[in-house]
């Protein structure tokens, strides 16, 4: 094995031995997801780079399913919207990206999701501030210290540390719990 795939591993292995403290913000993530979708709301999600994807990632995963066979659910990915992203980039500015699209499609008692792995991301400040003027319940999957996004979303779940890809390595391992615990919840309610 060599060197880096041996630092990489152990590397993994500390951020993961971290990620048993946000159980109770998985938790407290899988029930607002759940609740929402159970009750005919939706749920956007946004992020930058590698983020974005993991932003789509997740929409899919309740758009078509995670591992069982089930009714589909809203979930719309705001990085993945072409012609928005790039009127709204030009018209007004790439800060604005993400809020102006919560605004557009964001009611009451839908959820945000939203990623950054630095928590620096003004575009994503912004849809989190836009999310609690509007009502529509805020989750963000944050790294480092949680950086400028700290603070403003309901739930925040924060994979500590200071490489980027760990970061994100976190984050698909804590939407990957929450997918699984809001299937079983859909299973439940579905019957």
């Amino acid at each position: 094995m060599s060197t880096l795939l041996r630092d990489n591993i152990a590397a993994v292995r500390e951020m993961l031995a971290g990620l048993g403290e946000l159980d109770p913000q998985v938790a407290a993530g899988a029930d607002a997801i759940a609740t929402a979708l159970l009750a005919g709301r939706k749920m956007l999600a946004c992020g930058n780079g590698g983020s974005a994807a993991d932003a789509s990632h997740m929409t899919t995963e309740f758009v078509c399913r995670y591992s069982r066979d089930r009714r589909p659910y809203p979930a719309i990915s705001l990085a993945t919207q072409g012609g928005d992203m790039t009127a709204i980039g030009n018209d007004y500015s790439f800060d604005d990206l993400f809020s102006r699209q919560v605004r557009a499609f964001g009611l009451p008692g839908d959820v945000l999701v939203a990623f950054t792995t630095s928590g620096k991301s003004e575009n994503v400040r912004r849809a989190l501030v836009a999310a609690k003027e509007m009502g529509v319940i805020s989750i963000a999957f944050l790294g480092r210290d949680g950086g400028v996004c700290a603070g403003l979303a309901d739930i925040e779940l924060i994979v500590r540390g200071d490489v980027t890809a760990r970061i994100q390595e976190g984050h698909k391992l804590l939407l990957h719990t929450i997918c699984e615990i809001v299937e079983e919840r859909f299973e439940q309610a579905e019957g």
